[in-house]
Order: C-alpha cells, then sequence, then structure tokens
C-alpha cells in the first residue's frame, strides 16, 4: 500500500466524497500520534520493544492453550496480525503509513487509520464480545 498512496503528504483522494477519504500521514507514534514527540529510547521501548514482546506472549498464548474458543482464536490472530504489521513498519520505517479517513458528518468521525488498526480494533471487540456476551449465555444455560 505505501507504493500506492500518493507520497505528497495529506493529499486527498476521496472514495465516498468527502465520506470516505484516502490520505498519507507518516504516523511516528501509536494511537492518533501519541508518543510520537519521546525521546528515542523510551520511543524504542514503548513503540517497538514492548508491543513486540507482548504480540510474542500472545503467540505463545494461542499455541499453548488448547481451549480457546472460534471465536476468541479468531480475534487474537487479528491482533497478532494488525500489531505485527505496525510494529514491523515501525521497525523498517520508523513509523506507520496511515491512509483512511472516514468522516460521517459529525455523526461518526475517526482520525486517520490503517488495515492494521482496523485488524486490531476488530479482533479486540471480537474479544470483548467472546468474553463477556459468550460467557453469560454458558452460565444462563
Amino acid at each position: 500500500m505505501r507504493t500506492n498512496i500518493s507520497q505528497s503528504p495529506r493529499e486527498e483522494i476521496e472514495l465516498i466524497g468527502q465520506k470516505f477519504i484516502m490520505t498519507n500521514v507518516y504516523n511516528e507514534g501509536a494511537f492518533l500520534g501519541m508518543g510520537s514527540d519521546m525521546n528515542p529510547t523510551l520511543h524504542f521501548i514503548f513503540l517497538k520493544l514492548l508491543p513486540l514482546l507482548v504480540l510474542g506472549y500472545v503467540v505463545y498464548y494461542i499455541i499453548k492453550n488448547k481451549n480457546l474458543d472460534r471465536l476468541s482464536l479468531i480475534a487474537f490472530c487479528c491482533i497478532v496480525g494488525g500489531g505485527l504489521s505496525n510494529v514491523f513498519d515501525r521497525f523498517a520505517f520508523g513509523k506507520v503509513t496511515d491512509f483512511f479517513y472516514i468522516d460521517l458528518g459529525g455523526v461518526f468521525k475517526t482520525g486517520i487509520f490503517n488495515i492494521a488498526d482496523v485488524a486490531v480494533t476488530t479482533g479486540m471487540f471480537m474479544l470483548i464480545f467472546s468474553n463477556f456476551i459468550m460467557k453469560k449465555d454458558t452460565t444462563n444455560k
């Protein structure tokens, strides 16, 4: 995707009018750019090393835990896939390329994000659903 989107910063490509836009933004921090102004040592620890260790632990957990339900397994895989993609970008390029923006006229508006962010967020919602909603169903039976 990095080579397919314009290299001009903030150039907008309208996909669905002003509602769904592609734009090229380099994010040197985490969620919505938080942490982009940290000193290099903290930046390495909190945005590269710690996420890599957490993702490694999640992979270990998936392999060792034979009792995971299918929804939780898919959720963890989404989180690991999206997380590894963003960590790879941070190690390889020093920043993550974000390019999607949604604005539904004040009803719903996002920051600029990428597909890896969607995978991680989807995985988190699936885990919440799996752990709270699905567990309630089994306790009520």
